[in-house]
């Protein structure tokens, strides 16, 4: 297939037009994820008509990306200059995605953001204990020893474990739990102050995906609906 007909099979068409410039993108497609119905709601808020027109446009939803993530982040980075305290720190970064490119799924949802995040704080807290790694330096200036090693393994696998024990997949969380058994942010006023993060990120995204009009959960996920049993084969 040539590349031309790979612009114009179907799926082309509906990420990227027929060539006239960007058209708007399906929310079945993986790149628009809900996305589009974020931007819609709060264009529809804002009383913005001419906008509101190209909301499922490409361009559009990777601006509005880049304004949500900078605001998003950029007011827990003012709050970590005001406080002299660790309230934006790597992890935050694809929580705040998942907020906004998919706020309806399960990980997204603010129980199993905040319980993921905490069983990643406390998990690697209790591996630098094991370790005894809890007033050693961060791996970046002493590099990586056996028992760090130990730790983050440790971290990482007990966190996987439980989040699905408590039923709350938040992938991020794999991040926080580095954060900490790497030695990162290690001390125990940081980790209040990491848990304090996700929770005001959550705060925001709530506000955010409500203003929007979408049916984002202020607590645990929206149950699926339960799909109906196929009918049974015909008798033989």
């Amino acid at each position: 297939m040539t590349e031309r007909d790979r612009q114009s099979t179907p799926a082309a068409v509906e990420l990227w037009g027929n060539g006239r410039g960007y058209g708007p993108i399906s929310p079945r497609h993986p790149l628009g994820g809900e996305m589009t119905d974020v931007v819609r709601g709060i264009f529809t808020r804002l009383r913005l008509p001419w906008l509101l027109q190209r909301y499922s446009k490409i361009p559009v939803l990777a601006v509005f990306s880049c304004v949500n993530g900078f605001v998003s982040i950029g007011l827990m980075a003012a709050l970590a200059v005001v406080t002299k305290s660790p309230f934006v720190f790597p992890s935050l970064g694809p929580t705040a995605f998942l907020f906004f490119y998919t706020p309806t799924a399960a990980s997204a949802a603010p129980r199993t953001t905040i319980v993921g995040h905490s069983i990643g704080i406390a998990v690697a807290y209790m591996s630098l204990l094991i370790t005894g790694l809890t007033h050693a330096g961060p791996a970046t200036a002493t590099g990586v020893t056996l028992p760090r090693a130990i730790a983050a393994a440790l971290s990482l696998g007990l966190t996987a474990g439980l989040m699905v024990l408590a039923r709350a997949p938040h992938p991020p969380a794999g991040a926080t739990t580095l954060i900490v058994s790497l030695g990162i942010l290690s001390r125990p006023p940081m980790l209040l102050v990491l848990l304090g993060g996700v929770v005001l990120l959550t705060l925001q995204a709530i506000l955010i995906n409500r203003l929007a009009g979408v049916d984002y959960p202020l607590w645990a996920p929206r149950q699926a609906r339960p799909e109906q049993d196929p009918p049974p084969p015909p008798p033989p």
